[in-house]
């Protein structure tokens, strides 16, 4: 669901962007004020592992894929700031190393992915107490999660001109329904599988299960995803050439912004799954470093007061 590099035109962008700016602001404000933060490491691991199950897209329709968006397991494993953070640094990490989703269009997918789509779980997460009817509810805040992405940026692309409200919101509501089906139940599996793990196998090393999870899923089965259209690209490409300058925007979609590691590829690579799957490990290692290293400057701050 990521939105590429002139799919908006627009004043969409640097609105989208300032609405993210100011989300994200406010996050960090939040998460300053969470007096129970998840440890580095662990906080770490987790934004790894939402990396990667971003990387593994898997078919939903016949020419059509799909990937598990990853905001309710991080709000759900994190805690509400955080879990924004993390999604946060994802996005982040996606357009300016790798070319998915373009720069011009970050702030939407922010605002999407990473603000939008954590507000079912922030619900749940908040307010409902910790039961097995919580964990019932990140069921359907995963569902939701992936509908209400889905639905502002269908609002997006028609307030740009990209497409009518009135086929674009439908369609992509659709296509993402499945998705988000899939998402929920990829989530509680995931959440089941991760608490487990830290809980009964590794309970002083947390961190390192989200993190061997990430690493097999972006060097082990990210090489081998599905490479037919997102949901997205799926829907847009239907409409074929709306843009405002009236070019076809499925041939538009590649970043302004030169990355060293497109497409989720190395260069240097000649076959394709060993390429995948080397970006992939860039990737994870990456945001393990940068998740790390943010978080540590929340413990510096603690220490302040």
């Amino acid at each position: 669901m990521h939105i590429p590099d002139m799919m908006l035109q627009g004043a969409i962008c640097p609105v989208t962007a300032g609405l993210a700016a100011v989300g994200l602001a406010g996050t960090a404000y939040a998460a300053y004020k969470t007096k129970i933060k998840p440890a580095a490491s662990f906080f770490a691991g987790v934004t790894a592992l939402v990396f990667a199950a971003q990387m593994a897209n898997f078919p939903i329709l016949a020419g059509t894929s799909g990937h598990i968006l990853g905001a309710t397991l991080a709000v759900a494993l994190l805690g509400s700031a955080f879990g924004v953070m993390a999604m946060s640094l994802v996005v982040i990490a996606q357009c300016l190393v790798f070319a998915d989703g373009g720069i011009s269009a970050l702030g939407a997918n922010l605002l999407n992915i990473a603000l939008i789509a954590s507000l079912p779980a922030v619900i749940v997460r908040e307010f409902f107490s910790v039961t097995s009817f919580q964990k019932t509810a990140y069921l359907g805040a995963a569902l939701v999660s992936t509908l209400l992405a889905a639905a502002a940026c269908a609002v997006q692309l028609a307030l740009a001109g990209t497409a009518p409200i009135q086929s674009v919101l439908p369609a992509m509501l659709s296509v993402h329904a499945l998705i988000g089906l899939a998402e929920a139940g990829l989530t509680i599996a995931a959440l089941a599988a991760v608490s487990y793990a830290v809980t009964k196998v590794a309970p002083q090393r947390a961190w390192i299960v989200p993190l061997g999870f990430a690493a097999v899923v972006a060097m082990v089965i990210a090489p081998f995803a599905a490479t037919t259209p997102d949901g997205l690209e799926s829907v847009v490409g239907t409409f074929g050439c709306t843009c405002a300058h009236g070019h076809c925007i499925v041939h538009l979609s590649s970043s302004l912004l030169n990355t060293p590691f497109a497409a989720y590829t190395v260069p240097a690579v000649s076959s394709e799954i060993l390429s995948t799957a080397l970006a992939g490990f860039i990737g994870v290692t990456l945001l393990f470093a940068v998740a790390y290293g943010t978080r540590r400057m929340f413990v510096q701050k603690e220490n302040g007061q």
